[in-house]
């Protein structure tokens, strides 16, 4: 059984392929994988660490207005066509599959045309505008969200959920507390922009870590993204000069234990990711949520209102946000220890933690 993956750009497309592979291994172990990325994104450092073989392909995706660069970029996407059906014709995979980013359109498009079954992986409440295009093509379409229903055939659809990694679900709440240095007497609040971090939601938070750190009241794991660190601790650092040595603060510019982290966390405060929240329904965390603006289609805030329907979490648009608005909703969660118990009942009613396992076994159902 021969498998073709693409995804790649970001983390969140990235990490979904590498999940489903695992997933189908456990189905299929003498399955072979090639992952098809660019030369561009975190996928060329992260899938080879797996030891998963990869191709890359240059691409870049299509700047959003009219432009000479757009013409360099066209004549890129043409000569990718080409060497996706060189990979394809190559590989000869039973079965394509990807997961988002624009190196997916050539690869599935392309596997698609030469005859390969192939199923493209929807993580959003708005689709894609390459995963629109590709779904007139393409076999089989596993939808993260139901809301995206809209935007495909019926009968290529299918709801399963996004695909999480199994460490998220086998999280110990008192484990994690004590890798973080934290305690069992206080509540737990995490705060993360994602690896790039979020420049509202920590610029939000200087004040209120210089509220906690006086009042005591509850502790704080800030995961501020790796590029603005420096700039935000030193902010803090102007009202608390000894915030690094209080205990119940941690401030850190990126974890690669993630899962741990929300094993431990009472209520998170986050952006409104497809995978995220993929991951924080799974285990149930009550979350608010701030999603990104200028995400493609706004689609991160069609993902936030699906959770906030359901009285999952609490959603403050990015240009609403401040310290005062972020802190009155955070206090009236982590202290109301049966709202926090609802919500979280709610946010696990929506998890799929089986999500990678669905997908495989829908990709294998339709492999030549």
């Amino acid at each position: 059984m021969k498998i073709l993956i693409s995804g790649g750009g970001t983390g969140g497309h990235i990490y979904p392929a590498l999940t489903i592979i695992e997933a189908i291994r456990d189905l299929e172990p003498a399955a072979e994988f090639l992952y098809v990325g660019t030369k561009q994104g975190l996928e060329k450092d992260i899938v080879p660490r797996e030891n998963i073989p990869f191709e890359t392909m240059d691409l870049l995706g299509f700047e959003r207005k009219i432009s000479l660069e757009n013409l360099r970029r066209g004549y890129m996407a043409f000569k990718g066509l080409l060497k996706a059906g060189n990979i394809v014709e190559s590989f000869r995979p039973n079965v394509a599959i990807g997961t988002g980013g624009y190196v997916c359109g050539p690869i599935l498009f392309t596997a698609s045309l030469m005859g390969a079954p192939s199923l493209i992986q929807e993580q959003n409440a708005v689709a894609g505008v390459t995963n629109r295009i590709l779904s007139k093509v393409v076999t089989k379409i596993a939808l993260g969200n139901e809301a995206a229903k809209r935007f495909f055939p019926a009968d290529k659809s299918v709801y399963t959920g996004n695909p999480i990694r199994k460490s998220v679900t086998l999280g110990d709440k008192k484990a994690a507390l004590k890798t973080f240095g934290f305690t069992e007497n206080l509540p737990t609040l995490l705060v993360t922009g994602g690896s790039r971090g979020a420049k509202s939601i920590n610029e939000a938070m200087v004040y209120i870590l210089k509220t906690e750190a006086e009042k005591k009241r509850m502790q704080i794991l800030l995961v501020t993204g790796k590029y603005s660190y420096d700039e935000i601790l030193n902010s803090i650092k102007e009202k608390v000069p000894n915030i690094e040595s209080l205990p119940h603060i941690k401030i850190v510019p990126y974890l690669y234990n993630m899962p741990e982290a929300l094993s431990m966390a009472d209520i998170v405060v986050m952006r409104a990711g497809a995978i995220a929240l993929a991951e924080i329904a799974a285990i149930g965390k009550p979350a608010i949520l701030v999603p990104y603006p200028f995400a493609t289609g706004n689609h991160q805030e069609a993902n936030a209102r699906a959770f906030v329907e359901k009285r999952a979490a609490k959603m403050i648009l990015n240009k609403d946000l401040n310290a005062e608005i972020l802190l009155k909703n955070i206090e009236e969660i982590i202290f109301d220890e049966s709202l926090r118990a609802a919500m979280g009942e709610n946010m696990k009613s929506l998890g799929k933690p089986q999500a990678a396992t669905d997908i495989a076994k829908l990709a294998l159902s339709i492999a030549k």
